[in-house]
């Protein structure tokens, strides 16, 4: 069954209210973030979006980041109580090298709504994952927040960087 969100009615009143909601929210990064030395994942200042409860909502985005082969990146989400739902990526492989010949492994994981998930780097060059998901609210209305740190505590920040962006659609 497809899923709308509003549902229209015939005869319904248009205000501009309705048609908002109606509109992706784009959450996009303006400034660059570095983390280093620690593995406690942080909201990120930029990509976090207000959500209502008992609602579903998509999201996909672009996440752009340097994250060196020792510490490499941890992404997840903080979401109100109650969500539910998966998310996942594109990412590099463990053993990703950023030579012409070895060229790059993916991971193609799927995490729970709750869990965040390693991913990795390299020494020599920034990287970029795609990122997706479904979020079903519970009676909770509130953020939903990518966060992220180092997966390993290292001296060498791991940066996301600015024009990262996260699309979020309210579907029912």
């Amino acid at each position: 069954m497809a899923e709308s969100y509003p549902a229209l009615r015939a005869g319904q009143r248009l205000t501009a209210e309705l048609l908002d909601s109606m509109l992706p929210r784009f959450a996009r990064k303006t400034t660059d973030t570095s983390r280093a030395s620690t593995t406690t994942l942080a909201d990120d200042e930029h990509l976090t979006f207000t959500v209502e409860a008992n609602a579903v909502y998509a999201m996909d985005g672009w996440i752009k980041y340097f994250a060196s082969t020792t510490p490499d990146i941890q992404i997840g989400f903080a979401t109100p109580t109650g969500t539910l739902g998966e998310w996942g990526w594109l990412m590099p492989g463990s053993t990703t090298t950023g030579t012409a010949t070895a060229g790059y492994s993916i991971r193609t994981d799927t995490n729970d709504a709750a869990d965040p998930r390693a991913g990795y780097g390299t020494s020599d060059s920034n990287m970029y994952t795609p990122i997706s998901g479904l979020w079903r609210i519970g009676s909770t209305a509130g953020s939903l927040t990518l966060r992220w740190a180092q997966n390993t505590s290292n001296a060498t920040a791991t940066i996301v960087f600015t024009d990262s962006w996260l699309r979020l659609q309210r579907i029912a």
